[in-house]
């Protein structure tokens, strides 16, 4: 079974920077893409990044200059680095990857169980 764990959430104040970790675990054969979204109260799920298993990247336009997503492949995982934000950055944010977890199988689409990230002063 594979799991994904976030970590690296919490309150900041506007302007400030917090950098969100997620690990993948478990039965893997190997990881495509893998994407942050977030979830503001009353809103929809939105994509915020992705990266491809080659490191190609795609960013929302909210967020362009000021978040940066990477990976680590020896380590199965996936990094955020969010600086300058603002106030309406203020979601829960998931980790979303495509992981196929046995040369046999497709791969699937798994989820984290969200990281709540707070920007407020």
């Amino acid at each position: 079974q594979v799991q994904l764990v976030e970590s690296g959430g919490g309150l900041v104040q506007p302007g400030g920077s917090l950098r969100l970790s997620c690990a993948a675990s478990g039965s893997i054969f190997s990881i495509y893409a893998m994407d942050w979204y977030r979830q503001a109260p009353g809103k929809q799920r939105e994509l915020v990044a992705a990266i491809t298993s080659g490191g190609s990247t795609n960013y929302a336009d909210s967020v362009k200059g000021r978040f940066t997503i990477s990976r680590d492949n020896a380590k199965n995982t996936v990094y955020l680095q969010m600086n300058s934000l603002k106030p309406e950055d203020t979601a829960v944010y998931y980790c979303n990857a495509e992981i196929q977890g046995d040369s046999r199988a497709p791969a699937s689409d798994y989820w984290g169980q969200g990281t709540q990230v707070t920007v407020s002063s």
